[in-house]
């Protein structure tokens, strides 16, 4: 952690017991109570905090501040949950606003508490401290551009070579290619359209598309001895494929949204595609890295020189594509697959894996 504006700010953790600072020796009573917490320029891994110190005979004897910090969903006062993950800092005093900044204990699109104390650093080395402040809560935020284009990176690295594919391909239940139910929330009544839903919680946590995203899902990877789809989906039997040109073409831009593990060897990129001027279009362009669609690491399209599209995915990464537009059924065919429903391969939700050093980044998960 790090201090602007106005001095160094030095913050230590405080890894013994909270009495160290509840308890501390002195008159309390001398020491202003901070006002007025104010929390700004909030990042996925930093925050600017200021306050309002109050005119008193202790407002000079100020060395240090307390700073309590909380995850909301697990507010204790004043407690340590993991003597590897504090909760309290200590931070010379310094010119307000300062930045609290650090990966290993705020991650992004998490909601947090905070409180502080004065405090008077005595001859013997313990605090004199004036009592917390109000709790003031916040959220962090999702991944800057900076975190996204580092993940792209990773996920760059280990994509491998192009195989060439001819189709995107949807695979559920019977029923949902049958009716309009409201266990199926993206069909319409007509059940002539797969209309788009909002991306669940699934990959990194700090993903800008992650509750908000708006699509419909996809798949493009092929066996490598077939060329073809796999003949086996953790989604459902039966499956609609469409031409990829239907969906992927010059009119449409491609960005990267993500890459992520769930505790297995396999990988997973999230792709968008967005016709050009579209709502996802403009979703997308303000938040996430776009990819060149004809020379990316993860799916190409090219135009040959008779004027036709080719295309191509990579082999070393599982894409999930999201198509941020309604797709009508009557594009494309619906069929039963001769495989099995995996449903252990499902990503509905799925956790990333914080742990694997191929597809983290040091701001959180």
């Amino acid at each position: 952690m790090e201090g602007r504006e106005g001095g160094q700010l030095e913050l230590c953790w405080v890894l013994e017991a909270t009495e160290s600072a509840d308890s501390g020796i002195g008159d309390v009573d001398d020491l202003p109570v901070p006002q007025q917490i104010r929390i700004s320029n909030i990042t996925c891994d930093s925050f600017k905090i200021s306050w309002d110190v109050p005119d008193s005979r202790g407002r000079e004897r100020i060395t240090h501040y307390f700073i309590d910090l909380n995850k909301k969903e697990n507010e204790k006062e004043n407690k340590f949950k993991h003597k590897e993950i504090p909760t309290k800092l200590v931070a010379k005093a310094v010119p307000l606003p300062m930045t609290v900044r650090g990966h290993w204990f705020l991650s992004p699109r998490t909601e947090y508490t905070v409180s502080v104390q004065t405090a008077a650093k005595q001859p013997d080395g313990e605090y004199a401290v004036s009592p917390w402040s109000e709790i003031i809560e916040f959220c962090t935020a999702d991944y800057s551009a900076v975190h996204l284009n580092q993940l792209l990176q990773k996920a760059e690295a280990i994509a491998g070579r192009m195989l060439p594919f001819t189709v995107f391909y949807r695979n559920q239940q019977k029923e949902y290619f049958q009716q309009a139910s409201p266990s199926y929330r993206s069909r319409d009544a007509q059940c002539c359209r797969m209309l788009p839903s909002v991306k669940d919680n699934s990959g990194s946590h700090g993903s800008p598309i992650s509750g908000k995203l708006q699509g419909v899902f996809f798949s493009c990877n092929t066996e490598f001895n077939t060329g073809k789809p796999p003949q086996d989906s953790p989604y459902g039997p039966y499956r609609f494929q469409i031409q990829a040109d239907v969906l992927f073409n010059q009119n449409t831009n491609v960005y990267f949204g993500d890459f992520y593990c769930m505790y297995t060897s396999y990988h997973y990129v999230i792709l968008v595609l967005a016709p050009v001027g579209s709502d996802g279009d403009a979703f997308c362009s303000g938040r996430l890295p776009a990819l060149d669609r004809s020379n990316n690491c993860f799916l190409r399209c090219s135009e040959e020189s008779n004027g036709s599209l080719s295309f191509c995915h990579a082999q070393d990464v599982i894409l999930e594509v999201i198509y941020t537009e309604p797709v009508d059924l009557s594009l494309g065919t619906v069929e039963k697959i001769s495989g099995q429903q995996l449903l252990s391969q499902s990503t509905v939700n799925a956790k990333k894996d914080p742990s694997c050093k191929i597809c983290n980044i040091s701001v959180g998960r």
